[in-house]
């Protein structure tokens, strides 16, 4: 994160006593990242955050892996794959390779249990729905077309105020979700020319602690492996933390786009970066300015990356038959761009309207058996004149 937090009491130095009013000590938690040499945070319990009654196997299946896939271009509708379960059960993994894996989920109920996905930072795009997030760290409003950037080894709940219609895209990283570095200056603050800044960066607000024993469960996510521990105190019993690591949110709506006399590759609206893969967004934006300028993206060869696009809301302008909830995937090596009459199309055209999240990834994509459920069978044939 770019910048420093501190809520609730703490002491005055690190690693000291720190005392309740009664005498006893309050437990210090240190959440660091990449062998204590990264950003970190540093927590204060009532209660040892180490005391677990039992741990037992978990099941959770989220789709199997399609076997023998061609390398071409796919369209598919993700809500084909809906089905009934809470912000984590619900999911339905369509891509994925060592370094990221990507979720559509249709939320449809609530749970109690909290959640822990230890070995993946996860950034949850909440297409449609409002809530709130629950962590150690307090509570984070969340709203419609909010980014949720929430770290690994997070203890936390996702709850929807109306669970009738709430949709998510879920990207799962198994490296640091970052800002880009170039939106940075050498002390961490945003940068006058990067799209967003801190000001557009919402964090949790410790609530009172939850002093409760019992026997609350949790959920914890290794991979692709799920285990269930029942916590002998309520986990969300902070009197206080500092630092750089905690769960924040950035809406979409909220990003500054760049535009250019002439078209911009797509690097130019990215958003996050993790090892081996990037995170961009399609806003509404001017078009181009250049008097013989075509708005729409050339043709082009992804030689180094599968690009995967979720659309979320508008007219996409590189072709017809996309709507809110669909996905593509062009993979490296086979040539993509708009369809016929598209580019013509746009063609003195002074703006436009879109919402789209983009995944770039650096290593090739495996798809899941939702994807062949759900994909168009003729979007190969797309391009194909009349």
């Amino acid at each position: 994160m770019p910048f420093y937090v501190r809520q609730g009491e703490i002491p005055h130095k690190r690693h000291i006593t720190f005392k309740k009013d009664n005498g006893e000590l309050y437990r210090e938690e240190l959440f660091s990242t990449h062998g204590f040499s990264n950003i970190y945070s540093n927590k204060y319990h009532h209660n040892m955050p180490t005391k677990a009654l039992e741990v037992s196997p978990f099941e959770v299946n989220h789709g199997h892996t399609w076997q023998d896939t061609l390398i071409q271009n796919y369209k598919l509708d993700a809500k084909l794959a809906d089905r009934e379960g809470n912000f984590y059960s619900a999911r339905n993994k369509i891509f994925f390779n060592n370094d990221v894996a990507m979720y559509s989920a249709k939320v449809t109920e609530a749970t109690e249990e909290f959640y822990r996905n230890a070995y993946a930072d996860e950034v949850i795009f909440v297409h449609e729905g409002q809530g709130k997030l629950y962590s150690e760290y307090g509570v984070l409003e969340v709203k419609k077309w909010d980014y949720l950037v929430i770290p690994r080894g997070t203890t936390y709940q996702l709850k929807f105020d109306d669970y009738s219609q709430v949709r998510l895209f879920v990207i799962e990283a198994f490296s640091m979700v970052e800002v880009p570095k170039h939106f940075r200056n050498e002390y961490g603050q945003l940068l006058e020319s990067a799209p967003y800044c801190e000001r557009d960066i919402r964090v949790p607000t410790l609530q009172d602690a939850v002093v409760e024993k019992g026997a609350f469960p949790l959920v914890c996510k290794f991979g692709d492996k799920y285990q269930l521990t029942q916590l002998e105190w309520h986990p969300f019993d902070l009197v206080g933390w500092d630092g750089c690591v905690y769960p924040w949110a950035f809406n979409i709506q909220d990003y500054a786009p760049k535009v250019g006399q002439i078209h911009l590759p797509p690097s130019d609206h990215l958003v996050f970066t993790a090892h081996n893969f990037v995170i961009c967004n399609f806003v509404p934006r001017p078009y181009d300015f250049h008097p013989q300028s075509i708005p729409a993206p050339y043709y082009h060869n992804n030689i180094d990356s599968d690009e995967v696009l979720y659309y979320v809301d508008g007219d996409f302008m590189s072709r017809t038959g996309i709507e809110a909830g669909y996905m593509t995937l062009h993979q490296k090596g086979v040539p993509h761009g708009p369809q016929p009459g598209r580019t013509e199309a746009s063609v003195g055209k002074k703006e436009t309207y879109e919402y789209a999240v983009m995944v770039d990834t650096f290593a090739p994509l495996q798809l899941t058996q939702h994807v062949q459920g759900c994909m168009s069978k003729d979007y190969n044939r797309s391009w194909l004149e009349d």
